[in-house]
């Protein structure tokens, strides 16, 4: 059965669409279920404060729901956009950028709960600190949402930007792959800034006063977790922003496909390796404050050794692009 162009765009926007909601519906569930269950268990630890601990857990679950609303901005974005010179390329894009939000919202929709649950049940251990429980909430739970951000950034380029100009060969494989790349390197970093954020609520509530040392410590180490996504966002723009020469072979354009999965895999371990190192840091820097600069020289050195394998990963993309 032969297609039109426009039938190929629309199958392609149709099934990103769905890709983008289903996938991205399934970390912010996960999220919101688990900050609800730490509600349940802190209101039976303290039913007196179940008002504050239940306004904590309908915030927290606010914000673990950002990821699927980017996803669904995508989705309906996806089903109803019109395109005025439709091209087969432009198929290739539109799925990209689906698969790009879908994937890209797992991870942040998961790690989000963490520090929400977290915070939910250090309120019931330490109702004086509940503002400062809330507040280091609130920044973790923000972090965990930048590779959902980076998502859909990739996710509107690829939808918005002009690629009519470029051989459909082997430019077809390079968006998607750059869909894939920030995609699926998200996930990681998205649900290790979970764990470090997570960490850190609970260590506040243990030890309220050393909530500076604490929160510094979560913000460090976040921020090097969330460097796997970065490499994923950065593959992303190489793949899109390329000029490619025209190739009717089929290996040319599985170079640039693997490029993105590269990247993209290689990203998911080292986004979650990285998170628990931040965790364990974060966690005894609040039972023992005075050893908070030994904690965080160890977790750095121990990032930036289960980061290698996210550069590995980086590399072989790049010899993909450039050299392959």
């Amino acid at each position: 059965m032969a297609f039109e162009n426009l039938s190929w765009i629309q199958l392609a926007a149709f099934s990103g669409g769905g890709l983008a909601m289903g996938l991205g519906a399934v970390g912010a569930a996960i999220g919101e279920g688990y900050t609800a269950a730490q509600a349940n268990m802190a209101v039976s630890r303290n039913p007196e404060i179940s008002g504050d601990i239940f306004k904590n857990m309908l915030v927290g679950q606010a914000v673990a729901e950002s990821a699927s609303i980017f996803a669904l901005v995508i989705a309906i974005l996806l089903l109803f956009l019109d395109v005025p010179n439709p091209n087969l390329i432009d198929a290739a894009a539109l799925f990209g950028a689906g698969i790009c939000m879908g994937l890209g919202a797992v991870g942040s929709g998961m790690g989000s709960g963490y520090p929400g649950g977290q915070a939910c049940f250090g309120i019931s251990r330490q109702p004086g600190a509940a503002s400062k429980l809330t507040t280091n909430m609130l920044i973790g739970s923000a972090v965990c949402q930048t590779p959902a951000i980076f998502s859909m950034v990739v996710a509107l380029m690829l939808m918005f930007m002009d690629f009519g100009n470029a051989p459909l060969q082997p430019t077809w494989a390079a968006l998607i792959g750059a869909g894939l790349s920030t995609g699926l390197a998200a996930i990681g970093s998205g649900y290790g800034g979970g764990l470090a954020a997570g960490a850190s609520c609970e260590g506040i509530a243990r030890q309220p006063e050393t909530v500076g040392n604490v929160t510094t410590t979560m913000l460090v180490g976040q921020a090097v977790a969330q460097t796997p996504s970065i490499f994923g966002l950065l593959v992303s723009f190489i793949l899109m922003f390329k000029v490619f020469p025209e190739s009717s072979s089929l290996a040319a354009a599985m170079a640039l496909l693997g490029a993105g999965v590269s990247t993209g895999f290689g990203g998911i371990g080292p986004g979650i390796g990285n998170g628990m190192a931040a965790e364990g840091a974060v966690r005894w820097v609040a039972r023992n404050v005075q050893s908070a600069g030994e904690l965080m020289r160890i977790m750095l050195v121990g990032q930036a050794v289960s980061q290698s394998t996210a550069i590995y990963a980086m590399v072989v993309s790049l010899v993909l692009i450039f050299v392959v």
